[in-house]
C-alpha cells in the first residue's frame, strides 16, 4: 500500500535535514546559506507589510520567517501560501517579457515552501515549490511541482551520507551487461567515459575513477535546488532534484528529475514539450524537445534530442543530434547524427562524425543466447538505409555500409571503404577508398561541416574533424598491407607461401599500376562466415592511398613552414625530429598517441594526477601540442610510404613532392566538383523539374555552391603557398 504519513501542519517547511546529518553547531539552513551568498541583505517584514500581505490573500505559518529586501513591494504578492523560512528579493512594478509573453513581476497563486527568491521574478500559478534558490528575473509560470529532496544528487553518480550503495546511478555504456558501467558526473567528457569503459581490466584505475568522482562532490545532505538568473519555466509538470543554470528555457516538460541542466547566457539550454528526462547531466547549449525521453544519460554540450528520441544508458558527445529513434547502452563521440525513424543503436562505441540512416539496426537486441555484444566503429561510420548488423563487429574509419542485412559478425580494418552484402553471389564485397573515387564532395563537406558546427564555448579538447589524421593514416597503412597480401594470395594461389612472400608479391603487382580487373581478390578474417569476401578496385585504392599519405605529409609540413616562416628545409626537418609513426587512439574525439594515454594512466596510478580536473588539464595540454604532433606523424608516414630516410629528403625532392601534393589537391577539388555535378546532370535527378530554371530555383545553381567555391579558393591559396615555398625555402 501507499505509505502516507500525517504530521502537524506547523512542521511543513522545516526539518529538511534529519537531525543526525546536521553538524554540531549548525542548523538546517547552513548549506542553503552557503549556496545563497546574499543572506545578509534580507530584513524582517514590517507590521504594515504583513497586514497588506494578508489583505492580498496570502498566508504564512509564521510571518517572522518571511524575510525580504529593500525594494520589496508587497502589493506584488497575491494569493500565495508560505511555509518555513522564505526569503524574497526586491519586487518592483514591472512586467517581464520573453517570446511575446508578458507577465507582471511578483508572486501569484502559488505555494512556496522554504525557498530563496531573487529580484524581480515572476512566480505565477506554481502549485508546489519547495527548497529551491531562485535567481534574478526568473519566470516560472503554470508549473505543478518544483521540489528537491535532502539527498538530491542532481544526476551525479554519488551517494549521500547514510545512503546504501544500491541507490547509486551508473551509466551502462557500450555493453548491455553493465560490464563497462561508469559513474556519471557534471563535467564528464567523452574521453573520461572512454577511459573508464575501455580499461576494465585495470581494477586500480577503476577505483581511482570512482574516487575522483566521489571527491568532486559533497556527500552532505541538505543542498537546495537552484534555478539560475533569467531562466524561464512555463507550462511544465514535475521538476525534482534538478539544478538549472542561467538563461535556460523549459516549456511544456512532463518530468525533469535528478538532473543537472547546464546553461549560460552564451550557451543557453532549452527543454521543450513532452520531454521526460531522468537521471542525467545536460551540457551547455543543449536542446531537448517534442517528446524526447532520456534515462541515465549524459548530453554533452550543444547536443540535441528531438521528435520522440529515446536515449537510455548512453553518453551523447558534443555537437550531436538524435531524433525519432532509439539509442541504448552506447558511448557516442562528438558530431553524431541520427535523424530518422526506426533507427536503433545498441551496445556501441561510435568514435565520432557518425551518421545513422533510416531503418538502420545497429544491434539486433538479443540475437544470440545472451544480451548483445558490442559494436566498435571509427570516425565517420555511416550505415546506410535499413542496414542490419550483428554484434560483435568492428569498423575502421569512414566506413559506409550499403543497404542490406549483414548476416555475420564483421571486422573491417580498411578505412574509407564501401561495404556491400552481395546476396546474388553470396559474398561480402569491399571497395577500399570508395569516398575518394565516387563521393569526394560528401567526405570533404562533412569534415568542413563538423568544424563549422562545433559550438563549444569550452574547448579544452582538440576534436579532430579532418578525414586525414593520425588514426585514418595508420589505418591506411594497415589496409595497404591487407590489400597487398590479398593480391599476392589471389595471384599465387599458393597456400604454403609465407605472409611476407604474399605481401611482397602483391606489392610488386600493385606497384605496376595495373587495374587487375582480370584478377578476383579475396581476403580472409573479415566476416565470421565461410563465404567469400572480395576486395574490388584494389589497384585504384592502392594508388589513392599511397598518394594521400604523401599529400597529407606535405600539407602538414607546409602549414608549419608557412606559420613559422622557415627558410631552411634541413633546419625544419631537424625540428621535426626522428621520424616514428606511432600508434594513436581516439580518446573521445581527441586523437592521442597510445604511449601518452599509457602515461596518463601511469600518472593516475602514481597519484601524480589526483582528480578529474587534473585529467581534463592533461587533455588540454595534449590539445595544445596536437597540431605539431600531427605534423610529425604525417612526416613520418610520408617517409615510410616513400621508403626514404630523412637525410635523403633534399630540397629538390621536397619541392617535387610539393608539386605532387598540388596535383593531388587539384584532383581532389575536381573530384569534389564532379561528384556534386552528377546531381545536376543525372536525368533521374532532373525529371522532377519542368525546366532547368525551376531546378536552379529549388536546389540552387552548381556554380553558386559555396562549399565548392570555398574548396577552389583553398586550392588557389595552396598553390600560392607552394609557389612561395619553392621560391624561399633553401636546403
Amino acid at each position: 500500500m501507499n505509505i502516507i504519513t500525517k504530521t502537524p501542519l506547523k512542521g511543513l517547511g522545516y526539518r529538511f535535514i534529519d537531525q543526525p546529518f546536521i553538524p554540531k553547531g549548525k542548523d538546517e539552513y547552513y548549506l542553503r546559506n552557503l549556496q545563497n551568498h546574499n543572506t545578509d541583505k534580507y530584513r524582517s517584514l514590517t507590521a504594515r507589510e504583513i497586514r497588506e500581505l494578508k489583505a492580498n490573500g496570502n498566508s504564512s505559518d509564521d510571518w517572522k520567517n518571511i524575510f525580504v529586501t529593500n525594494g520589496f513591494d508587497c502589493s506584488l504578492v497575491q494569493q500565495c501560501r508560505f511555509f518555513g523560512l522564505v526569503r524574497i528579493g526586491k519586487l518592483e512594478p514591472y512586467y517581464l517579457e520573453f517570446h511575446d509573453i508578458r507577465l507582471p513581476v511578483g508572486l501569484y497563486n502559488s505555494s512556496v515552501i522554504s525557498c530563496d527568491i531573487g529580484d524581480n521574478v515572476v512566480i505565477n500559478n506554481v502549485s508546489y515549490m519547495s527548497h529551491y534558490i531562485i535567481g534574478n528575473e526568473v519566470i516560472i509560470v503554470n508549473v505543478n511541482e518544483i521540489e528537491v529532496s535532502n539527498h538530491a544528487k542532481f544526476g551525479n553518480g554519488i551517494i549521500k551520507k547514510g545512503e546504501k550503495e544500491s541507490v547509486r546511478i551508473w551509466l551502462e555504456l557500450c555493453n548491455e551487461n553493465a560490464g563497462r558501467s561508469v559513474m556519471p558526473f557534471d563535467g564528464m567528457q567523452a574521453a573520461d567515459a572512454w577511459l573508464w569503459t575501455r580499461y576494465r581490466h585495470d581494477a586500480a584505475l577503476m577505483d581511482k575513477f570512482k574516487e575522483f568522482t566521489e571527491k568532486k562532490f559533497d556527500d552532505r545532505r541538505g543542498y537546495y535546488g537552484m534555478i539560475g538568473d533569467r531562466t524561464v519555466i512555463k507550462n511544465s509538470r514535475i521538476i525534482k532534484d534538478t539544478l538549472i543554470g542561467s538563461d535556460a528555457y523549459i516549456k511544456g516538460a512532463n518530468k525533469l528529475k535528478n538532473l543537472t541542466i547546464n546553461s549560460s547566457s552564451e550557451s543557453p539550454t532549452q527543454i521543450g514539450e513532452g520531454c521526460e528526462l531522468v537521471n542525467g547531466i545536460i551540457g551547455f547549449g543543449c536542446k531537448a524537445f517534442y517528446g524526447a525521453k532520456a534515462v541515465r544519460f549524459i548530453l554533452a554540450s550543444h547536443s540535441q534530442l528531438k521528435y520522440g528520441a529515446r536515449l537510455i544508458n548512453s553518453f551523447l558527445g558534443d555537437n550531436s543530434t538524435i531524433s525519432c529513434c532509439e539509442v541504448l547502452n552506447s558511448l557516442i563521440f562528438p558530431a553524431h547524427e541520427q535523424h530518422h525513424n526506426n533507427s536503433f543503436l545498441c551496445a556501441a562505441l561510435l568514435q565520432g562524425q557518425s551518421n545513422m540512416a533510416a531503418g538502420a539496426t545497429i544491434g539486433s537486441n538479443h540475437n544470440s543466447r545472451g544480451a548483445d555484444g558490442e559494436i566498435i566503429a571509427g570516425r565517420g561510420f555511416w550505415p546506410g538505409l535499413c542496414v542490419s548488423l550483428k554484434h560483435n563487429s568492428r569498423f575502421a574509419s569512414f566506413t559506409l555500409l550499403a543497404k542490406g542485412d549483414y548476416p555475420a559478425e564483421l571486422d573491417i580494418p580498411v578505412p574509407f571503404s564501401l561495404i556491400h552484402n552481395d546476396v546474388t553471389r553470396d559474398r561480402l564485397v569491399i571497395m577500399p577508398a570508395y569516398w575518394f573515387m565516387y563521393n569526394m564532395y560528401a567526405l570533404a563537406r562533412n569534415s568542413d561541416k563538423y568544424q563549422s558546427r562545433d559550438k563549444r564555448t569550452f574547448k579544452n579538447q582538440y576534436l579532430e574533424y579532418d578525414y586525414l589524421a593520425p588514426d585514418s593514416i595508420n589505418e591506411i597503412f594497415t589496409a595497404l598491407r591487407i590489400m597487398q597480401k590479398a593480391v599476392g594470395m589471389s595471384s599465387l594461389k599458393n597456400k604454403a607461401a609465407s605472409e611476407e612472400k604474399l605481401v611482397e608479391t602483391g606489392r610488386k603487382m600493385l606497384s605496376k599500376n595495373k587495374n587487375l580487373n582480370d584478377l578476383e581478390v579475396f581476403v580472409d578474417g573479415i566476416e565470421n562466415s565461410t563465404r567469400a569476401v572480395e576486395l574490388i578496385k584494389v589497384a585504384e585504392a592502392n594508388r589513392i592511398f599511397n598518394e594521400l599519405i604523401v599529400y597529407h605529409g606535405i600539407t602538414q609540413m607546409v602549414k608549419f613552414i608557412i606559420q613559422e616562416k622557415h627558410t631552411s628545409l634541413q633546419a625544419f626537418l631537424k625540428k621535426l625530429g626522428k621520424p616514428q609513426r606511432q600508434e594513436w587512439l581516439n580518446m573521445g574525439g581527441q586523437l592521442v598517441p597510445k604511449r601518452v594515454v599509457q602515461r596518463l594512466i601511469a600518472d593516475i596510478h602514481s597519484g601524480k594526477i589526483k582528480s578529474w580536473d587534473e585529467v581534463h588539464q592533461f587533455y588540454k595540454s595534449l590539445s595544445d601540442n596536437y597540431p605539431w604532433q600531427k605534423c610529425q606523424h604525417a612526416y613520418s608516414a610520408m617517409l615510410e610510404i616513400l621508403g626514404i630516410e630523412p637525410y635523403k629528403l633534399s630540397r629538390n625532392k621536397f619541392i617535387s613532392l610539393l608539386q605532387q601534393a598540388v596535383a593531388t589537391r587539384e584532383w581532389m577539388v575536381k573530384n569534389i566538383y564532379e561528384s556534386r555535378a552528377k546531381d545536376y546532370s543525372n536525368p533521374f535527378r532532373k525529371m522532377v523539374y519542368e525546366s532547368q530554371k525551376e531546378m536552379d530555383a529549388v536546389i540552387g545553381k552548381l556554380k553558386d555552391n559555396t562549399f565548392i567555391r570555398q574548396q577552389q579558393e583553398e586550392l588557389a591559396r595552396f598553390k600560392k603557398e607552394a609557389a612561395m615555398i619553392t621560391k624561399t625555402l633553401g636546403d
